[in-house]
């Protein structure tokens, strides 16, 4: 199922109706224990049972007081059941989330009962933290949703289970269930490497690429030098680019600079779409001005593509964090080219297709986003002439 984002209007397309998955409010029917599991836990004997609920969760509810142990209250999630015990579970009702909901305008591309599909534009945060308390994504889904949020963690609140940056625009799922949070959170772990996430980005990228298909493959961690930034980090691994099956260039552990935090494996793979010239007198090409690439992430890390491309000299255009030392080139673009992307005023980055297995009935779902109305510009800007080289759309699984 391939959907198209509108970016600017609300659309709920029509979905299948999903049995409820979560246990209801209230006491639980009881399970009786046999022989085959004396002396079980009693978190591993109830997750056996209710499979809806995470082990993290029934534990909680049974450090609260919630199960009983033929008429007795457990608190020990540890105990160890005896044959002919007799276990039940409350289900008590979710709690209030501490976000307030806020009436905040979502483009909204797909939702049923389970997931939720938004289309996020530049400026919107997804989670409240310190600076923005309101005014997020969280507040905005805690009013559009309502009641139909299940419950997740025991709290009314829709179940994140990635980010984009603040002024990254596109794509992203939000669970709507605690059974729709595993499932999904499961999936995001996985980067895709089961095949049942898809996530490519279009970005605008200073200069032109080594290839036309590349791989980086560098850790990120906590820059040492400064804590609100991410940096590639060769000490705890390799930091790679594979152009073709190739290795371009490697670096070399006795080059590691000294401070450098720990970090985690980051792969991101690129493809260029297209690339921008500028124009010499006289109507002639000059160099390579930026690209516009389509880059898909086999693992998450905190501004991945951000980090990567700057790191292989070609940062992200309008990224004021990690290119700023591209000042230079912005003095090659043309009155128009730097009017747009003044007008942009963020990173030229957009989560364009985003794929996953429906947590609750298993189908695959995929939804695209087209360009929003500024990178478009800016692409539009920096074309010289109508005539441009674009490659089909291509993915390193097939789904």
């Amino acid at each position: 199922m391939t959907q198209k984002a509108d970016p600017v209007h609300t659309q709920t397309p029509h979905s299948p109706t999903i049995e409820p998955q979560a246990p209801a409010s209230g006491a639980q029917q009881p399970f009786e224990v046999g022989p085959e599991h004396a002396g079980e836990r009693l978190d591993r004997f109830l997750v056996a049972r209710i499979p809806t609920l995470s082990r993290s969760r029934i534990q909680a509810l049974i450090v609260q007081g919630e199960a009983r142990v033929t008429d007795a209250v457990v608190g020990d999630a540890g105990y160890r059941v005896k044959p002919g015990d007799t276990i039940t579970l409350a289900m008590p009702p979710p709690a209030a989330a501490t976000p307030s909901p806020e009436d905040i305008a979502l483009a909204v591309v797909y939702e049923d009962e389970a997931v939720i599909v938004i289309n996020k534009p530049a400026g919107l945060v997804v989670h409240p933290a310190a600076g923005h308390e309101t005014g997020t994504l969280v507040n905005a889904l805690l009013a559009h949703c309502g009641d139909s949020l299940s419950g997740i963690g025991g709290v009314k609140r829709p179940g994140i289970v990635h980010r984009l940056d603040k002024d990254t625009t596109g794509l992203l799922v939000v669970a709507k269930s605690d059974v729709a949070h595993q499932g999904l959170c499961e999936q995001f772990a996985a980067h895709g490497r089961d095949g049942r996430l898809q996530r490519q980005y279009l970005a605008l990228v200073w200069g032109a690429l080594p290839a036309a298909i590349g791989t980086i493959d560098a850790p990120i961690g906590r820059s040492a030098a400064n804590r609100t930034k991410m940096a590639v980090q060769s000490k705890d691994g390799r930091a790679r680019i594979v152009l073709g099956g190739g290795v371009a260039f490697e670096e070399d552990e006795e080059d590691e600079q000294p401070g450098r935090t720990a970090s985690r494996e980051a792969i991101t793979h690129y493809q260029v779409v297209e690339t921008f010239h500028s124009e010499l007198r006289g109507g002639k090409t000059g160099a390579p001005l930026a690209s516009l690439v389509r880059v898909e992430l086999e693992t998450g890390r905190t501004h991945q593509i951000r980090v990567h491309m700057a790191h292989i000299g070609h940062p992200v255009l309008g990224d004021t964090t990690y290119g700023a030392h591209f000042k230079a080139s912005e003095r090659r673009l043309t009155e128009p080219q730097a009017l747009a992307l003044r007008l942009l005023a963020r990173q030229a980055l957009h989560a364009a297709v985003l794929g996953f297995e429906h947590p609750v009935t298993g189908q695959e779902l995929e939804f695209e986003s087209e360009l929003p109305e500024d990178m478009a510009a800016l692409v539009t800007a920096l074309r010289r002439a109508p005539e441009k080289t674009v490659q089909r759309r291509s993915s390193r699984r097939e789904r």
